[in-house]
Parts: C-alpha cells; structure tokens; sequence
C-alpha cells in the first residue's frame, strides 16, 4: 500500500515537471505540504523525492529545500553515440487509413537513420498525455503528432508548451491545436466536404443528410463545407439533416439515426459521410433495410481508403494524401531537427502545407436528374 501511495506523489511532481509547471530551479512544497495534501507519511513523501532525486528530476539543497532540476541537461549520453529518434503519436495505429500514413513517416526517418517509436491514443486526452510524459522523459530528437479530439479544448496544451521550451521540435497532421498554431500538414477538408456535397446537388440531389464527427477538427471543417455548399446553390438546409457525433458514439450514434430516417417517406436521396470507415457502417444499415445503392440512395465518403474499393459498393470518395502525408512530415521534422542541432545553417522558414483535394467518382452515386447548372445562371 506504501509503494501505491509513493507512486502517487511521486508521479504528480514527475507530471508537474513535465508538463511546465514547475520549472528548472524551482523550489516544490516542502514535505510537510505534500504530506497533507496527499494524506501521507513523511516516510512516504521522502521515497518519492528520494527517487526523483536520484532519477535526476530533482535536486536538494542543505537546510533549504528541494528543487527542479534542469532537463535539457537530464540526458546522459554522449554526443557521438546518440541515437537519433522521433516519435509518432496518432489517434490510431492499425486502422483505417494510419497504417500508411504510418509507413510513408518511417520510410523517410529509418532511411535517414532515425529510430522511430510509435503510440496510438485512441483519441483520448489521458493517453496522450501519457505518451507525451515518456517522450518528455526520454527525450526524443522530435515528434510528429496527430492530435487528440482537436476540436475541443486540449487539457495538455502545457506538455506542448514545455516541449518548445525545452527545443524538441513537433509537427502536427491532419489538424491542429489551434491555440498552438503549429506548423502543421493538413488536407483542405472544407473544400473536400464542399467537393462531397457539390458532387450529390450537381446529380441532382436536394434532400441531402450529412454526418459529421465533430470533436476533431476535420469534422466541423467537412461540415463547414457541407454547409457552403448549400450555400453556394442555393440549396435550403434542413438542420435535421445535419447529424453529429462524437469519438465514443460513432460506432452506434449514426447508424441508430440513419436506421430511422429510412423509415420517414421523405428520406433523403444522398448521404455525406465524414469518411469511408463511416460509409462502409450505413452501407449496412441501408442493406438491412432492403434499399439499395445507388437505386434508392447515393453516398458519399471521405479519404479514399482501402475501404472505398473493397466494399460491395465502390464508393465515390474524396482523396486523403495518406503515405505522402507521412513522407512529407518526416522530411519537415527532419528539417526541424538538423536545424535545432545546427543553428548557423542557413535558415530555411518551414511553413504549414495543405493538400488539396480531389473527388474520386465510383458507383456509390448516381444522377437523379443531371443539372448542368445547378445556381441557375
């Protein structure tokens, strides 16, 4: 019971340190403090800084206290034997379209020689967290970074913080934290959910429902586009026909939904779809309803992904740059890194990239009536 409740006290302050907020040099609370607010014996309190203290997190000062220690001096190793090494954190690792985002990062860092370490949040905040306490700890060179619910506000923006204190350069994919404003790779999802919409009102469709998971930013982007579209055509928007969703609910949320708006008369003619693992979901619902596709409805998915071809249907989809996103990540942090390591090389300004995207027509969508002009002009 002695070691859980050391443990405790001992990972808070490890926490504290590697998320800023206490800083190098900074004395912590005494023992007696942290003896009260962790409910604790000062035997327990003097194991963890004990432990801290020869781990090389702290250090203590005769008669006066305990302090931070300087992290960019933690490192024990040698310049000529470092092993040069970048981490990848995404939401996920084996599924969808990561695995080649994944491949396109490493084959550019081992060929170069770096030693690539990989973690999957699963698009939770305390794992992320986790993961950016190990990385923060062993002092990766830099880190490539898909972010965790980006739409929302992020409860780890100081371990980002720190990281930039501490000169370890990051790189964001797919989004951002927006109150970092980091350089980041992006694919224009606005312009791929307008593309998605447009392609559905140019065949004709004018009872469109779109789903969208909003606690990433790419959702509300492709949602935003969604919504332009409309927009650009003229084309009223039923607010019932906007479905949103979360990271927990998307295996259950919009296939409930979607199962009873088929049962309405006036059910929507096309479908747009925050990405292909989505697409794939409705399929089934819509095949269990003994509809079929594109004779009684059109959908329409997102990234272009394995899934699009292998499907019964062939989805019409709009591309994700997947493995030259990786690629070019890898390529950037490199830059990032060799620049840190070199100061008096000439300075080449690393901007954010977007890959725009494109629609990809399959047999998941058909012309209800072909509109040459849909804006009437």
């Amino acid at each position: 019971m002695s070691e859980t409740k050391y443990k405790i006290v001992k990972n808070w302050i490890k926490s504290k340190i590697l998320d800023g907020t206490f800083l190098p040099s900074q004395k912590i609370k005494s023992e007696t403090e942290l003896m009260e607010q962790f409910n604790v014996s000062r035997h327990t309190v003097r194991l963890a800084l004990g432990e801290l203290v020869s781990e090389g997190w702290l250090y203590k000062k005769q008669g006066s206290g305990t302090y931070v220690s300087d992290l960019s001096l933690k490192q024990d190793h040698k310049p000529h034997i470092h092993k040069k090494s970048v981490a990848i954190i995404t939401t996920y690792i084996s599924d969808y379209i990561f695995p080649s985002i994944i491949r396109g990062a490493e084959s550019v860092l081992s060929q170069e020689g770096y030693q690539v370490s990989l973690f999957s949040t699963n698009n939770n905040h305390e794992s992320e967290r986790k993961f950016l306490e190990i990385i923060l700890s062993q002092r990766f060179d830099g880190i490539i970074v898909e972010p965790t619910k980006s739409a929302i506000s992020n409860p780890n923006i100081n371990y980002y913080l720190n990281l930039e204190a501490l000169g370890i350069p990051y790189i964001m994919i797919n989004a951002y934290y927006d109150a970092l404003d980091p350089i980041s790779i992006l694919v224009n999802d606005e312009k791929g959910g307008f593309l998605q919409t447009e392609h559905l009102i140019k065949n004709g469709h004018r009872n469109i429902i779109g789903f969208f998971k909003t606690d990433d930013m790419q959702g509300t982007k492709r949602m935003k586009g969604f919504l332009n579209a409309h927009r650009y055509y003229g084309i009223p928007i039923n607010p019932a026909n906007i479905i949103t969703y979360n990271t927990e609910q998307k295996f259950t949320k919009p296939a409930e939904i979607l199962d009873s708006i088929l049962d309405k008369k006036d059910r929507p003619t096309g479908i747009v779809c925050y990405n292909d693992e989505l697409a794939v979901k409705l399929l089934d619902v819509i095949r269990n309803k003994g509809l079929q596709i594109p004779k009684d409805l059109s959908i329409v998915g997102f990234d272009d992904s394995f899934l699009a071809e292998v499907s019964e249907v062939k989805l019409t989809t709009i591309t994700h740059p997947k493995s030259e996103m990786g690629k070019l990540a890898a390529r950037m942090i490199i830059e990032m890194i060799e620049k840190r390591r070199s100061p008096k090389t000439k300075e080449v300004k690393l901007e954010s990239y977007f890959f725009e995207p494109e629609l990809v027509i399959r047999n998941s969508t058909k012309d209800l009536v072909k509109v040459e002009n849909p804006r009437g002009e």
